[in-house]
């Protein structure tokens, strides 16, 4: 794309995009770049790193899990801040134990995740576990409890989907990436 090519108060970008132009561009004002709110034709999508490099990550922070022994890589949820739990499940073939480190909020004495798998398509292998035996365990950094899952559904998926958009990650956008509805999980006590 040339410069030509852009709207007016665009530049063209290497990759092909655009970018908003310059505070110094005669086509707007710094005034109208910062009064005007994003729209849904010029807001992109929340960028996702590549799949290796999301399971890298994975890999890494149970690597870290593992050496510390536990003594890093959970983390308490807060009113700002989601949190980091380790959650083990039943292998719904194997019926051996699965574990994966997610993120979750406290609602009240329950505790909610969301099943992204990265953002990617599939669900990820710990919620079909659940749905094949809700029975589970966490870790928090605050002691291990044993929980039994369910979907939330009706208004309190909504209410708790509006809770982890309060936590600073654009859920809204990442979600609408997938074909198919993310579940909110409450992992309720035992």
């Amino acid at each position: 794309m040339s410069n030509e090519d852009a709207r007016p108060g665009e530049h063209a970008m290497p990759d092909g995009g655009t970018s908003p132009a310059s505070p110094a561009s005669p086509t707007t004002s710094t005034a109208a770049q910062v009064a005007a709110p994003a729209t849904a034709a010029t807001s992109r999508p929340p960028r996702i790193p590549p799949r290796w490099f999301i399971r890298t990550a994975w890999v890494v922070h149970r690597g870290i899990y593992r050496a510390t022994r536990g003594r890093k890589g959970l983390w308490p949820a807060t009113a700002a801040r989601w949190g980091a739990m380790r959650l083990t499940t039943t292998g719904r073939r194997s019926g051996l134990e699965r574990s994966v480190i997610v993120a979750y909020l406290e609602d009240g004495p329950n505790l909610v995740t969301l099943a992204m798998n990265g953002w990617a398509e599939p669900d990820p292998a710990w919620w079909l576990n659940l749905r094949a035996d809700p029975d589970a365990a966490v870790v928090l950094p605050t002691g291990r409890r044993e929980v039994r899952a369910r979907a939330a559904s009706g208004a309190e998926r909504t209410r708790l989907w509006a809770a982890w958009q309060t936590h600073g990650d654009d859920v809204e956008a990442l979600a609408a990436r997938r074909h198919r509805e993310t579940a909110v999980v409450v992992l309720e006590p035992r």
